[in-house]
């Protein structure tokens, strides 16, 4: 199972980014994908997830700016929408995935940075 994220980079307050999850080597039992950043100093949180059944859940602070979505015609293919962004999103961002193989396996990404300036 290999997640490769892209799509990081550095963007004034206010601005928009989309990184991309792309998961190879995953043919089925996926049970959610997500993402989870760490800034500097701080744990890694989660930020945003979605389950194999669409449901969505965020971190209350990227509520109503953040957007997690699966591409339609690739299932293996995750997107988180960045919109208003705050010098406070500013952290290494990692895709997750959760998989059901008889038991729960977690895998994760290399991340990809994202820098806001103010």
């Amino acid at each position: 199972v290999q997640l490769v994220e892209s799509g990081g980079g550095l963007v004034q307050a206010g601005g928009s980014l989309r990184l991309s999850c792309a998961a190879s080597g995953i043919f089925s039992g996926i049970l959610s994908m997500g993402w989870y950043r760490q800034a500097p100093g701080k744990q890694r949180e989660l930020v945003a997830k979605i389950t194999s059944g669409g449901i969505t859940n965020y971190a209350d602070s990227v509520k109503g700016r953040f957007t997690i979505s699966r591409d339609a015609a690739k299932n293996t293919v995750y997107y988180l929408q960045m919109n208003s962004l705050k010098p406070e999103d500013t952290a290494i961002y990692y895709c997750n995935s959760q998989i059901d193989r008889g038991a729960t396996f977690s895998y994760w990404g290399q991340g990809t940075q994202v820098t806001v300036s103010s």
